[in-house]
Parts: structure tokens; sequence; C-alpha cells
């Protein structure tokens, strides 16, 4: 039934995306509220597979490497729900669904297995530090698709080449305001994550060395593009630079953590 339930989801991700597509192949109006109804109906059937795990598995469910990237998905698609129905527009679903997509199918087929056995308060304590650690790295996650795009259609502006991207992609300054909400998230969402993670380590003396590398790289790329657009006043072609290369980064340092991590049960 979990299994079933994420690729339902999946289905309706990459259907969403598709569906989005549509305004490159024809002159038609941006399909908001079809690409809104299956990004509803994937989450639904996501948060189902995932409510199964947790009552199946108790409050340690998200502790495994699968349960937390089929989490991610989940937090991902529900941000990027938000987002399209905020600025009517859908072409950020063209990337960020297929990641959502991408990141759910992986979770899968890595299992469905909690790192931990239901530990009472522990496991809650650790399931709030990852809810939140994720729902800072998808607020992440989304700024830098907004950045990336905003960096497209600048370019395509600039050479008055005014083709599918122009006509298709939001307009700069709803872009830039993505971006710049969604960096305010992504740094609020991974301080307090990092905050419950670090009183969790100090009181069962549980430190991972490369959880907090990782973690701490996160929080100082989406905290240097968050203070930097609120302190420095960076203006949006910085700022879409910034979270584009600074994500990218903590993706990167990711990959190096997992190819030689030990802990092959949990998300690092």
């Amino acid at each position: 039934m979990i299994a079933i339930a994420h690729f339902i989801a999946v289905s309706f991700y990459l259907g969403a995306a598709a569906v989005a597509a549509l305004p490159f192949a024809r002159r038609v109006k941006a399909p908001v509220v079809p690409v809104v109804i299956l990004l509803l109906l994937g989450v639904g059937a996501h948060a189902t597979a995932l409510a199964g795990l947790t009552k199946q598995a108790g409050a340690a469910s998200l502790t495994g490497l699968g349960p937390a990237l089929s989490f991610a998905g989940l937090v991902l698609a529900l941000s990027l729900v938000i987002v399209e129905v905020l600025a009517r527009e859908v072409s950020l679903t063209l990337v960020a669904a297929p990641l959502a997509a991408l990141v759910t199918m992986a979770g899968n087929l890595t299992g469905m297995h909690p790192f931990l056995e239901p530990q009472g308060a522990r496991a809650v304590w650790l399931t709030m530090h990852i809810v939140l650690s994720f729902i800072g790295i998808a607020a992440y996650a989304t700024a830098a698709a907004a950045g990336a795009m905003y960096l497209v259609a600048r370019r395509e502006l600039k050479s008055a080449h005014f083709g599918a991207i122009f006509r298709f992609f939001p307009p700069l300054d709803t872009l830039d305001r993505v971006n710049h909400v969604a960096s305010i998230a992504g740094f609020l969402g991974l301080t307090l994550g990092l905050a419950l993670a670090a009183a969790y380590s100090i009181q069962y003396r549980a430190l991972v060395l490369p959880q907090i590398i990782w973690g701490l790289g996160a929080w100082a790329g989406v905290s240097a593009l968050a203070l930097g657009r609120i302190l420095r006043g960076w203006q949006a072609r910085r700022a879409a630079i910034m979270s584009a290369v600074t994500f990218a980064s903590v993706i990167a340092l990711y990959v190096v953590f997992r190819m030689v991590s030990l802990n092959r049960g949990q998300f690092l």
C-alpha cells in the first residue's frame, strides 16, 4: 500500500510537469488550475503513504534514509503548490515537480525503513528536527529554482529573443519575490531544525560529524542568501546567482557524504 501510494504520487507530480509544459508546445494560457489539482492529488497520495508508514513504524517513522527522502519530496511538492497558487504561474512546476518525483522515487526504492525503533520523546524530538530541516531545505530549493529561472529569463530578455521561455516564464519581479520569500523561509526552517538537532545531540550524546558539517553548510548557504537580501540589500541578479550556486554546492556536499557514509540507513 505504501509503495503503491508513492507510485501514484510520483505519477501525479510528473503529470503536473507535463501539463505545465503545454504552453511551450502551443500558445495556450498557463494551466494553473489543472497543474495545482494534479499536484494536490500527488500530495494527497504522498501524505497517505507517509501516514501509513507512521501508523506502521510509530514516531520514528521519518528517521531512515528512504522515509526522509520521501518526506523531502512531499515538502517540496507542498511548497510548490503554495508558490504556484500565490503567483498564479506554473513554470516552477517544470523544475520542482520532476525533482519532487525523483526524490520521492529514490526514497521509495531505498526502502521505507526507519533507522530508529520508536522511542517515545526521543523519536518525536528527532522527527521534529527532520521535519523542520526539510521544510527549510525545500524552501531553499524553491529559492534556487526561482533564482535559476530568473537568470534564464533575464538572459532571454537581454538578448531580445522573445520566444516560448519569455512568454511562459513569470515576470522577473515575481521570480525575484519568490526567491526572496523562499530564502527567508529556508533560513527560519533550517535555523529551527539545527537548533533542535544541537539540543538532541547534547541531550543524547548522539554526535554525527557528517550531519553537523552538511547541516551547517546548508544553513550557511541559506543564511548568506537571506541576510544578504535583508541586511545588505542584494539585488535580484546577485541573489539569483547566490541561491543557485550555494544550493548546488549543498547538494554536491550531500552526494559526497552519502558516498563515504557508513550510516546507510540514515539520511546522512
